[in-house]
């Protein structure tokens, strides 16, 4: 009972920022660098430093006798849903760790780690996680990108990078390279945008623009040695390793943003169509009801991927919110009127926006794909 009441205080105290976020929505959506005038906003300071260490400067969130640390997935996806409601663009504008945090606790070393959150927490910092390459995205087997030996001792990033996050705000990147064949011969580094060779141009979305995705090129981007994460840790625990890990990390978040969204257009349209009757009323019950039961899997989801690592739950989770998102945005249009999305552009934006999570972390084929191996395991089962 007492869990209960912990997380349903942090989820208040969520809604009240995700409410604020709503009110920034239009605006971020006709300009992505509108960010900046909302970086004092509560929700928008808490994302960024969430999850920073306390040895590092970070505080804990406090609400009423209860502190969050940050670092649960189970916390990061009750936060994450209620700032979706408000707006999924601005919760993924934010600047901090982000994506690029989890690999930093995965790979990072004492001294790579006291860099990195120096800065998090000195001043609004924005991270990227740039992994997704065009043409290949996110598969490790195609990726171009490289690190090879240069001049001095030093090491040399050269490539192409595409749909990365805050691509063009980031201060820090996180950046996957192949350093040899095989799944072995991947490895990240902790780039510094502001050096010669780095170049990141925002690409024209439909959905989610505050997120701002864009095109990185890397073109001979001088990387000291010691800039490479895990190069303490075996091969087989740093990479593509540390990638997977932080996708069963992330996964349960992109469900419970995709969670956000549905359940934003299921407010919006019982708030348009209060005396709705029949067929109407029965269908926006229905959403109301399957939105109750995707919550219930993504929380458990997330209790997995904190209990044990595992990741497939967090793909059921990450593909059954992102597909209810889109039918609970459509379904909002249909209900309201033939021309909804003209004459109602908020749900307009929220469809564009649930599209745009069908394509975070993997695409619903993928997650089914991750899914498959847990279920004949046991390990996903209901």
């Amino acid at each position: 009972m007492n869990g209960d009441a912990r997380l349903a205080a942090l989820r208040d105290r969520a809604r009240e920022w995700g409410d604020q976020f709503r009110a920034a929505a239009p605006e971020l959506d006709r300009d992505p660098d509108a960010v900046h005038r909302y970086l004092d906003l509560p929700g928008v300071r808490h994302l960024s430093t969430y999850g920073t260490p306390r040895e590092y400067g970070g505080r804990p969130l406090r609400v009423g006798p209860y502190a969050f640390e940050g670092t649960g997935a189970v916390e990061h996806v009750v936060v994450l849903e209620e700032l979706a409601r408000g707006d999924a663009g601005l919760t993924l504008a934010a600047p901090g760790p982000s994506m690029s945090g989890v690999l930093v606790d995965k790979l990072a070393d004492p001294a790579q780690r006291a860099e990195y959150y120096t800065r998090i927490v000195g001043e609004p910092t924005w991270t990227c996680f740039a992994l997704t390459e065009p043409g290949h995205g996110s598969d490790a087997s195609a990726m171009e990108t490289t690190l090879r030996p240069g001049a001095d001792g030093r090491l040399v990033l050269s490539g192409r990078k595409r749909y990365v996050g805050n691509a063009a705000r980031a201060q820090l990147a996180v950046v996957f390279a192949r350093t040899g064949s095989g799944p072995l011969g991947v490895t990240a580094v902790l780039v510094d945008t502001g050096c010669a060779g780095y170049r990141a141009e925002p690409l024209d979305t439909l959905g989610l623009r505050g997120a701002q995705l864009g095109a990185v090129t890397l073109d001979d981007l001088p990387v000291e040695p010691e800039r490479v994460l895990g190069r303490h840790l075996s091969p087989v625990r740093r990479g593509m390793w540390a990638c997977v890990q932080v996708f069963n990390r992330l996964r349960p978040g992109v469900a419970a943003l995709a969670l956000g969204i549905a359940g934003a257009a299921h407010a919006y349209v019982v708030e348009q169509r209060p005396a709705a009757r029949g067929a109407a009323r029965d269908r926006i019950e229905e959403l109301g009801h399957r939105i109750e039961a995707t919550r219930s899997l993504v929380l458990r989801a997330a209790a997995e991927v904190d209990a044990t690592g595992d990741g497939h739950l967090a793909s059921a989770a990450k593909a059954r919110a992102c597909a209810l998102a889109e039918e609970v945005t459509l379904a909002g249009c249909e209900l309201l009127a033939p021309a909804a999305r003209a004459s109602h552009p908020l749900l307009d934006k929220l469809a564009r926006d649930a599209r745009g999570v069908e394509f975070m972390e993997g695409t619903r084929n993928i997650q089914h794909l991750n899914l498959f191996p847990g279920l004949r395991a046991g390990r996903a089962t209901g």
